[in-house]
């Protein structure tokens, strides 16, 4: 897959130890992500793809590309399911 987030505008990040904190002023919760999910969300941020998030943190860590690929892709849904960010498949 190659879906693309858009991230909520109600979504209010502080980096903190290397970790993310999000405030979702819309349901007023708070998320935490770890140092590689924090990674994601910055990739994400920058407006790259799901494949090219994997591609880039597979030149960076030790993994398989399919474990890799359903971790981001769990993180993404999540993210989606809590309101975050919104999942586009490009050209739909």
């Amino acid at each position: 897959m190659s879906r693309i987030a858009a991230i909520s505008d109600k979504a209010i990040t502080q980096e903190v130890g290397g970790e993310t904190v999000i405030l979702d002023l819309g349901s007023e919760q708070y998320f935490s992500l770890d140092q590689v999910g924090t990674q994601v969300w910055q990739l994400l941020k920058s407006g790259l793809s799901e494949a090219e998030v994997v591609e880039t943190l597979l030149a960076e860590y030790e993994v398989d590309v399919a474990t890799l690929s359903r971790d981001v892709s769990q993180l993404m849904t999540s993210l989606a399911d809590a309101g975050l960010i919104s999942l586009v498949e490009p050209g739909g």
